[in-house]
């Protein structure tokens, strides 16, 4: 039964209630029951919900210029090697708002133009002791990752440390051998870079014998950092410099098939993919503004400002919208692998390193 014709026959019957009917011989008049009456009566009611009632068409649905232009977009020379979630961003940026990621994806799917790009499928992250960040320079991930060379068997090995709070690289070098004082000696010059003061920085890395080497752990007690270690036995415990490392590895000029010539040359691209890393790259894991960006706290106008364009949208399309606009907010803070009992790392301990000259195991704070 239309919606219309609803509302008339609720309105008669309320009609002849207040004129002394009851309510139960005016709905068998109408071959109707109380039940159902009082369905209607209810929020919402009107709305036919059976699954194959024909229903007035919304004007949600883009039309075929509006499909098109999305495809145009998508295949233009500036965005066809992006993804829908890294075009629709900086489609705001520019002022514009065309569609949303889903309904790029949808267009680019029933187009045959959707395909997976990543050669591997996501990897599991687990959850060691968790440390929190509020700000920016108060955790760091730091890790070593191999670079292949062109000898067999013979590799360079990346340092890399990462704010996990702006996700930028603010420490990274290059060496032919993994040893303590390499190092004691990049982390000592990012806190100098980043100036970091006494007892404000938690280190996190996994426990590889660099990390936990008395060369490196008496660096980080004479600057006051607290480290953090993965738990023992699992070898995902550091996701930070994980993604990092993977982003890197995965870049369109990695070197994968030449490999690295010398160690100089690896370091002349690292310094390119670090300074695009920090300002260029539009990242997934922070709302899609930079590192950078989010380091020194730009992100938050650049946020606001989509939000604005997606408001201005809404109000020009409103049918367009079923519910709020997209959220372009990030948290007040970002937790290294929280654990279920949602218990953070004490900043303030210092892991003495009178532990590791006498033998005991470092001490995991909780």
């Amino acid at each position: 039964m239309p919606r219309e014709i609803r509302k008339e026959v609720i309105a008669l019957i309320s009609e002849a209630c207040a004129n002394g009917a009851r309510k139960f011989k005016a709905c068998e008049l109408l071959n109707l029951s109380i039940r159902t009456l009082e369905r209607w009566e209810k929020p919402g009611g009107l709305d036919d919900k059976r699954h194959n009632a024909k229903r007035k068409k919304t004007g949600n649905k883009l039309s075929i210029d509006q499909v098109a232009l999305v495809l145009s977009i998508a295949n233009s020379e500036k965005y066809r090697d992006q993804s829908p979630n890294k075009i629709v961003p900086q489609l705001a940026d520019e002022g514009r708002y065309v569609a949303s990621e889903s309904t790029f994806y949808r267009i680019l799917g029933a187009a045959k133009q959707l395909a997976h790009r990543l050669r591997s499928k996501p990897a599991k992250h687990y959850k060691p002791k968790a440390c929190e960040a509020n700000g920016p320079n108060q955790v760091w991930s730091w890790d070593i990752t191999y670079l292949p060379t062109q000898v067999q068997g013979l590799y360079y090995y990346l340092y890399m440390i990462i704010d996990i709070y702006s996700r930028k690289i603010v420490g990274w070098s290059i060496h032919d051998s993994q040893c303590g004082l390499h190092a004691s000696d990049l982390i000592k010059q990012a806190c100098i870079d980043e100036k970091v003061m006494r007892s404000q920085l938690t280190l996190h890395s996994d426990n590889g014998a660099v990390m936990k080497g008395i060369t490196m752990l008496s660096m980080l007690e004479k600057l006051g950092v607290m480290p953090s270690f993965s738990r023992p036995s699992v070898s995902d415990d550091n996701p930070y410099s994980e993604s990092a490392f993977k982003t890197l590895k995965y870049h369109p000029m990695y070197p994968r098939d030449t490999r690295f010539e010398s160690i100089t040359k690896a370091r002349l691209w690292c310094i390119e993919f670090v300074r695009w890393y920090n300002n260029d790259h539009m990242h997934s894991g922070i709302k899609f503004v930079t590192p950078a960006q989010r380091h020194s706290g730009a992100d938050e106008e650049i946020r606001e400002n989509r939000h604005q364009v997606y408001l201005a949208a809404k109000e020009q399309n409103p049918e367009r919208w079923s519910k709020n606009t997209r959220d372009w907010t990030l948290p007040n803070s970002v937790t290294l692998n929280p654990d279920r009992k949602g218990v953070k790392l004490n900043s303030e301990r210092i892991v003495s390193i009178t532990d590791i000259v006498c033998g005991d195991r470092l001490r995991q704070v909780a």
